[in-house]
C-alpha cells in the first residue's frame, strides 16, 4: 500500500499486528465472517481496528482526488460505530477490489460520477453498525447483562442500570472475535435526526498534508533504479507510427533506448528533461485513421444540420407520455438549436505512472494516481498478457481527475516502456502531451421543440442531441449492451425535476473516431444549457418571470420548488440591477438537485463577459460534509466558468491546434465572482457534489446574458468574438 502522507502512513501489516486490538472484517456489500489469526486479529479483510488505547482506525477505499472522500467514507462508518471521532485515525485500504470495491460498480475499485459515497454509504453503515453491535455484546458478556439493557455514548459502551462504562479500548482488549458477524438491517441504523457526525464539519484527512507539501502523489514516486520515459503520441485515434526517424534521438547523451508503441514512440533516458528533449527530436510519419482529417468546426456544421433532419432518427433516450401527439394538438410549438465545443480536462498534475515489469515480463507494479485502479491492473495485464492478480497497484493522491485518470493509456506505456527497459521507467507526459492527445468532452449539436396549451404551459417537450459516444469510444461493448443509450452523454437531458407530461430526449450518434473521455459534469455540463436556455426563451415567449416559470413547472417537486426560492431569495432575484443582470437554471444530476443565479456584466467593444457574483443552493440528500459540500460545488463553478468563458479545444486536418495554458486559458484569479453556496441537507440518500457546480454556469450565464442584452448566445464557450456577433445580429 502506498503511503499516500505523513497523515496517512499507516500500513496494512501495522493494523493487523496492533497488539490486542480488535480488528473486524466487514466486507462490502455483503459482511463475511473472518478467520482469527494467531495475534487474536481478524484477516485479511480489515475496516475497522481498534486498539487498547481506544485508538480507532477505519480504512478509506476512496481515490483521493481533492473531494473529499477519504474522510467522508469512515464518518459514514464512525456515525454507525458510535466513535469518538477525536480519536479515528484514517488508513488507506489496500488495493484490493474484492474487499474494498465500490457497490456502485459491481465492486470495482472505481471512482468517478461523483458516486463513492452513494455507492459505499450504505454498506459502510451497515458494516459500521454491525461493529458496534461486537462491542455491545462483548460488553454484554463481559457484565453478564443483556444487549437490551445496553447502549453507546461516543466510544462508550454504557449499562445505565448499574452506572458501569466500558471505553471501545477497554472492550478491544478482552473481545474475541464472533463466529459470525450481526445481521443488520436498515431499520436497526440510526435515523436521521440522530446523526452526530454525518452532517458536521470533519477536517478532510489530506489537507494538512497538502499544505505542507508532504502529500505524495504518482509524480513524486521513485523506485530504485528507474529510468524515465517520454512518449510521442499520434495525433489522432487509431493510428501509429509508421515511419520513424529516431536518429537525432538516440545521438543524445542520456538517452538508453526508442521504443516503437502502438500508439506512439517512446524514448526511455537517464533524466526526465532527456527523455522530454528526445521525445521532441523524433521525426515520426503517422498511419492513417478515422480521425486524421478531422475539423472540428466543419464536423459541428454537420452535426447542427443532422439536429435539424428529423428524419434522421436516433436512439430514444427517454420516453414519458406521447410527444410528438402532444406537439401536433399543440396552441404553439417553438424551436431552437445550442451548441457546444470539445474542451479539455486541465487537471494541474500532468499525468503519469511508474511501471516495474518482472524479468519474465509476466507480472508488474504501479504506481499511479488513478480513478480506476481495477481497470489500470487489468489494462496493464493485458498489455503483459497476463492477469490482474499478477499486478500490484500503488495508489497515490490525484493531482486532479475530473474523469481523464478514469483512462489507463499513461499506465499501458509505462508497463511497455519498463518491459523493453528491464527496469523500472517513470513515464510523465508534458502538458503539450496531454493536450494534443488529450481525451475530450464531446462537441455536440441540440434542437429542440417544446408544444404549449392555449394557457401557455408547456406540455410537450422535443430534445435532440447530437454527438459522438462517450460510452462508444471507451467501451463500445458497454454502449451495445445499453441499447447505445449512452448515459454519459445524455445525463441530465430529461428534466427529471420539472413537470412536463409529454417528453422524448434522443440521441442521434456520430461518429468521427474522436479520443472522448467523462468530463467533469458529464452530459448535463452540455444539456443544460440548451435545456435551461430554451426554457427562458419560453418564458419570453409566454410573457413570463423566468423564476416564475420554473416554479411552476417544479410545482410538484418539492425540494426543486424549496431550492429555487432559496436561490431567488440569497440572490435577490427581483431587485433591479444597473448594468448587471441575473440569470437562473436549475439542475438534476443523479438525483442532486442544484439551482444556480449569475450576475454578469459585459463590456460591449471587447465582447468580455464578468461574472461578478454566483449564488447556488444544492440539495444532495444527506450532507456528509457540508463545509465540504460547499467548497466541492465553489470549486465547480470556477472550473465551469473557464470552459463557458474560453476555454475550447479545436481540431484541423485531424490535429489538436491547442498546445497549454497560453492558448487554452482557463480561469485566473481575476475572473472569480463572488460566490456563494447554500446546502440543504433532506433525509434522502445521500447523492454527489463534486460535479454539481460545473453544469450550472454556462446555463445561468447564457440566461443572464439574454436578460443583460436581448441576445440570445446559443453557442459554447461564450467567447468575446461570438458575443459580438451574437450582439451584432440581434434584432434592434
Amino acid at each position: 500500500m502506498a503511503n499516500l502522507s505523513s497523515g496517512t502512513d499507516i500500513s496494512r501489516r501495522a493494523v493487523l499486528s496492533a497488539g490486542a486490538g480488535l480488528t473486524l472484517s466487514l466486507a462490502l456489500p455483503a459482511p463475511e465472517g473472518a478467520a482469527q489469526t494467531a495475534n487474536g486479529s481478524f484477516a485479511p479483510n480489515v475496516w475497522l481496528s481498534i486498539a487498547p488505547d481506544g485508538i480507532i482506525t477505519i480504512m478509506s477505499p476512496a481515490a483521493e482526488m481533492g473531494q473529499g472522500t477519504m474522510t467522508a467514507l469512515p464518518v459514514i462508518f464512525a456515525e454507525e460505530l458510535d466513535a469518538d471521532w477525536s480519536k479515528v485515525r484514517i488508513a488507506a485500504a489496500p488495493i484490493d477490489a474484492k474487499k474494498y470495491g465500490n457497490p456502485y460498480y459491481g465492486g470495482a475499485l472505481a471512482f468517478s460520477a461523483s458516486m463513492t459515497v452513494s455507492g459505499y454509504y450504505m454498506p459502510l453503515r451497515i458494516a459500521g453498525a454491525q461493529a458496534r453491535r461486537v462491542l455491545m455484546e462483548a460488553a454484554g458478556a463481559k457484565w453478564g447483562v443483556p444487549l437490551s439493557e445496553l447502549a453507546t455514548e461516543p466510544g462508550v459502551v454504557v449499562h445505565s442500570a448499574s452506572g458501569r462504562r466500558l471505553g471501545y479500548g477497554e472492550i478491544a482488549g478482552f473481545a474475541k472475535p464472533p463466529e459470525k458477524l450481526p445481521e443488520i438491517q436498515e431499520k436497526d441504523l440510526k435515523p436521521f435526526a440522530s446523526f452526530r457526525l454525518i452532517g458536521k464539519d470533519a477536517p478532510r484527512v489530506d489537507i494538512p498534508a497538502k499544505t505542507d507539501g508532504s502529500a505524495r502523489y504518482a509524480i513524486d514516486a521513485r523506485v530504485p533504479g528507474m529510468v524515465f520515459g517520454a512518449v510521442l503520441q499520434c495525433p489522432w485515434h487509431g493510428g501509429g507510427p509508421d515511419k520513424v526517424d529516431s536518429a537525432k534521438a538516440r545521438g543524445m547523451p542520456g538517452v538508453i533506448d526508442v521504443v516503437r508503441l502502438p500508439n506512439g514512440v517512446g524514448v526511455i533516458a537517464d533524466a526526465i528533461e532527456t527523455a522530454f528533449a528526445a521525445k521532441n527530436a523524433l521525426a515520426v510519419e503517422w498511419t492513417d485513421g478515422p480521425a486524421a482529417k478531422y475539423d472540428s468546426e466543419r464536423a459541428l456544421a454537420e452535426f447542427m444540420d443532422v439536429a435539424r433532419d428529423k428524419s434522421q432518427r436516433g436512439v430514444d433516450y427517454f420516453v414519458a407520455g406521447d410527444a410528438e401527439a402532444a406537439m401536433k394538438s399543440a396552441a404553439k410549438v417553438m424551436r431552437s438549436d445550442y451548441r457546444t465545443r470539445h474542451v479539455y480536462h486541465a487537471q494541474m498534475e500532468p499525468l503519469n505512472a511508474t511501471a516495474s515489469v518482472s524479468a519474465d515480463g509476466k507480472s508488474a507494479e504501479i504506481w499511479c494516481g488513478t480513478q480506476g485502479p481495477t481497470a489500470a491492473m487489468a489494462a496493464a495485464a493485458q498489455a503483459l498478457g497476463t492477469t490482474p492478480d499478477k499486478i500490484v497497484c500503488h495508489q497515490h493522491y490525484l493531482g486532479g481527475g475530473y474523469g481523464r485518470r478514469s483512462q489507463q493509456e499513461v499506465v499501458v506505456d509505462a508497463v511497455l516502456l519498463s518491459k523493453a527497459a528491464g527496469r523500472p521507467v517513470k513515464l510523465v507526459w508534458q502538458r503539450e502531451d496531454d493536450m494534443k492527445g488529450g481525451k475530450f468532452r464531446p462537441a455536440t449539436a441540440h434542437y429542440l421543440e417544446a408544444g404549449l396549451d392555449a394557457g401557455g404551459r408547456l406540455v410537450a417537450w422535443h430534445h435532440r442531441v447530437i454527438a459522438e459516444s462517450v460510452t462508444g469510444y471507451t467501451s463500445p461493448a458497454r454502449l451495445e449492451q445499453i441499447g447505445g443509450k449512452d448515459h454519459i452523454l445524455m445525463k441530465g437531458s430529461v428534466l427529471f425535476a420539472y413537470d412536463v407530461p409529454h417528453k422524448r430526449v434522443e440521441f442521434v450518434r456520430q461518429q468521427r473516431g474522436i479520443r472522448l473521455s467523462p468530463w467533469r459534469g458529464v452530459g448535463v455540463g452540455h444539456n443544460l444549457p440548451a435545456i435551461e436556455g430554451f426554457l427562458d426563451e419560453i418564458a419570453k415567449a409566454t410573457g413570463k418571470d423566468p423564476l416564475a416559470l420554473r416554479l411552476e413547472l417544479a410545482a410538484k417537486n418539492p425540494r426543486a420548488t424549496h431550492l429555487l426560492k432559496t436561490v431567488a431569495q440569497m440572490s435577490d432575484w427581483g431587485r433591479k440591477r444597473e448594468g448587471t443582470a441575473l440569470g437562473i437554471a436549475m439542475e438534476e444530476k443523479d438525483e442532486t438537485l442544484v439551482a444556480g443565479v449569475a450576475e454578469i456584466s459585459l463590456d460591449r467593444v471587447t465582447g468580455k463577459i464578468k461574472a461578478h457574483n454566483f449564488w447556488a443552493a444544492i440539495d444532495c440528500g444527506v450532507c456528509i460534509q457540508p463545509f465540504n459540500t460547499i467548497t466541492q460545488t465553489e470549486g465547480g463553478i470556477i472550473y465551469g466558468i473557464g470552459h463557458v468563458l474560453r476555454e475550447e479545444i479545436t481540431h484541423v486536418a485531424g490535429r489538436v491546434k491547442q498546445s497549454n495554458f497560453g492558448d487554452y486559458q482557463v480561469m485566473r484569479m481575476e475572473d472569480i465572482p463572488n460566490i456563494e453556496v447554500r446546502v440543504v441537507s433532506t433525509d434522502n440518500k445521500p447523492t454527489g457534489v463534486g460535479e454539481d457546480g460545473v453544469p450550472l454556469t454556462g446555463a445561468t450565464m447564457g440566461n443572464a446574458f439574454y436578460a443583460l442584452t436581448g441576445a440570445r448566445l446559443k453557442e459554447l464557450p461564450m467567447s468575446p468574438a461570438r458575443v459580438l456577433a451574437a450582439l451584432s445580429a440581434a434584432p434592434t
